[in-house]
């Protein structure tokens, strides 16, 4: 055993929802005592960067329950059971903004909060954009809006632009 590494023990599984499993698991730990470590499983999700003809970029703003207020996004979704991740980056752009992409790049994959979740988001970049059709889910409600690049600076330097995913997929496609 590495001497970092935690062996698992058992587990039990506390909540099974539609998005996510919450589990508590017993491990040995590297000097053989056991611990407990809570974790939500997480099916993984994609963010895509999708940038228009002219350069300027395709934000979403939606409400957030877990924060309580309405937020500024880069596009994104989870991974259906058995989705590809490139498949689900197209599905969700569309489905989001109402936008295809010609050309869709992987930028990195992110673990968003190891300490307790397993969730991997993958990023994306989308360019050469053709407009097709918005079809958000029935329980999503979603402006789309368009900003320059001295826009998302701005919204960034003030905060609106705040979440992790968004913050690193706009780092890494040069915004």
């Amino acid at each position: 055993m590495n001497k970092l590494e935690e062996k698992f023990i058992r587990s039990e599984e506390i909540f099974n929802g539609k998005l996510l499993t919450v589990r508590r698991d017993t491990v040995k730990l590297p000097n053989g005592k056991e611990a407990t470590r809570e974790l939500i499983e997480h099916p993984g999700a994609v963010a895509v960067v999708p940038i228009l003809n002219d350069g300027s970029i395709l934000l979403v703003r939606q409400f957030r329950y877990p924060v309580g207020r309405v937020t500024l996004e880069i596009p994104a979704g989870k991974l259906d059971k058995g989705e590809e991740p490139d498949d689900c980056a197209k599905r969700e752009l569309e489905e989001e903004t109402g936008y295809k992409a010609n050309k869709l790049r992987r930028l990195s994959s992110i673990l968003t909060t190891p300490g307790f979740t397993n969730e991997v988001i993958h990023l994306y970049v989308a360019e050469e954009l053709i407009l097709a059709e918005q079809c958000p889910d029935e329980d999503e409600f979603i402006d789309v809006e368009v900003f320059t690049k001295e826009q998302i600076r701005t919204l960034i330097k003030s905060g609106e632009i705040s979440d992790a995913k968004s913050l690193l997929g706009l780092l890494l496609a040069g915004f």
